[in-house]
């Protein structure tokens, strides 16, 4: 089964919560639901690394991705599943890119902070009654933070799992009982290409370059 349909609308449900949160002026909660955010999505990429590891004609069930799925097994912790996608050879190029400066170790940072009053100052975030200075800087950090996890997960994503950019053309024409347009399984959907162009080549620049270097999918 496609883990991922459930992950994908469950990570949806965090933002849902984080945009809710904001609304009442809670970042200091908001930061919060960004940490289970950066967690969930970090889970997402290493069980499709894992089981693209792991998966063959020979072994269709992958223990322990199956013992999660199924309530056996817990989920290794971070710093285990964190090192396991650093070290593969198969996202090398995406997290050179992104370990190029220390913003992720620094995003952690600031959730943990926030998460966990490490600071007086983070008590006050979650206290909309009262004017705060740094309340605009704070939330502009806080956009960025969530740009930079989104852009991880995507590029993560696309360098696994080219073929989720696909757009439906192939299968409709399949489904009309007409012969698909040659190379037609390589077009992107519209909504993939406008975030693709909205906040990967417009943030990361250099990994937009490095992922239409290395997928077959075409990517503009």
């Amino acid at each position: 089964m496609n883990l991922d349909t459930f992950v994908f609308m469950s990570i949806s449900g965090t933002i849902d919560s984080i945009k809710m949160i904001l609304s009442q002026g809670r970042l200091n909660d908001a930061y919060a639901l960004l940490r289970k955010y950066f967690d969930s999505t970090i889970i997402n990429v290493y069980t499709n690394l894992y089981l693209n590891d792991h998966f063959s004609w020979d072994n269709l069930i992958v223990e322990q991705i199956e013992d999660w799925r199924s309530g056996k097994q817990t989920m290794p912790e971070y710093r285990i599943i964190s090192k396991y996608i650093h070290e593969s050879k198969k996202t090398e190029y995406i997290t050179t890119l992104l370990r190029q400066d220390n913003r992720y170790r620094r995003i952690r940072e600031r959730c943990n902070d926030h998460t966990h009053y490490n600071f007086y100052r983070h008590v006050v975030f979650n206290i909309n009654e009262i004017h705060n200075p740094k309340r605009v800087q704070a939330l502009n950090q806080f956009q960025e933070d969530l740009i930079a996890i989104f852009i991880q997960h995507l590029s993560y994503s696309f360098c696994l799992n080219d073929h989720y950019m696909m757009s439906s053309d192939y299968i409709d024409y399949l489904d009309a009982g007409m012969v698909p347009v040659e190379g037609s399984q390589y077009w992107v959907s519209p909504f993939v290409q406008k975030v693709f162009d909205d906040y990967i080549k417009k943030y990361r620049p250099e990994i937009a370059s490095a992922i239409k270097e290395r997928t077959a999918m075409e990517l503009q």
